[in-house]
């Protein structure tokens, strides 16, 4: 299993700004050291006409895929799970984030936007994370708040895992996340391999780079 510390959840309510987040660590994870080996995926809103009409999955190195949409693109489609008003293209999301949760040495770490209803469709998604706590290489992921006081029997096992540490992100604490998350995450990296410390213009504070 993973040691304490290497499994950070990032959870709040919808729309809070969770995946902006994990972005901005992401960038100032790369700022401080382009050569860090980051694997993962992201997802992001389609809206058409300033409405939502679904998902798309990006993962860090720029490939996409459609994860869910409103309307049915094909006769297929018709035996997609649904979420809400959402059709789930599973065979779309495992071509592109299933790669990138493959375990590689080089990698520094992952991350994952999120650990939700929709990808939890994909029967090897979660099994691919599991591989991932077991391989000792930290994971930064996000979470949704449990849904009438209760998490997704996934998720609430991310939450009992015990390296797991556990980030509520709300309006008003965005940048203190920010810099908490970055500040740890480099601390797990820097303890395995001491450099000297830089500074970020990104940050008020000074960090050492992976």
């Amino acid at each position: 299993m993973a040691g304490v510390g290497k499994c950070f959840l990032l959870t709040g309510p919808p729309g809070v700004g969770k995946t902006n987040l994990i972005m901005r660590i992401y960038e100032s994870l790369k700022y401080s050291n382009p050569n860090l080996k980051l694997q993962g995926f992201y997802t992001q809103e389609i809206r058409q006409g300033g409405e939502r009409v679904g998902f798309e999955v990006f993962t860090l190195d720029g490939r996409r895929g459609q994860l869910a949409c409103t309307v049915i693109p094909s006769p297929e489609a018709h035996q997609w799970p649904r979420v809400g008003k959402y059709k789930v293209d599973v065979a779309s999301f495992e071509s592109v984030a299933l790669p990138e949760l493959k375990i590689r040495e080089d990698t520094d770490l992952f991350i994952i936007d999120e650990v939700g209803k929709m990808e939890l469709y994909s029967s090897y998604f979660f099994p691919a994370i599991l591989k991932i706590l077991q391989s000792n290489i930290p994971l930064l992921a996000t979470v949704p708040i449990p849904n009438f006081g209760k998490d997704i029997p996934a998720v609430a096992r991310l939450k009992n895992h015990p390296g797991a540490t556990i980030f509520t992100l709300d309006q008003y604490n965005r940048d203190a996340m920010h810099e908490q998350i970055y500040s740890q995450l480099v601390d797990i990296e820097s303890s395995k391999k001491p450099v000297p410390a830089i500074f970020s213009n990104s940050l008020e504070a000074c960090f050492l780079p992976f």
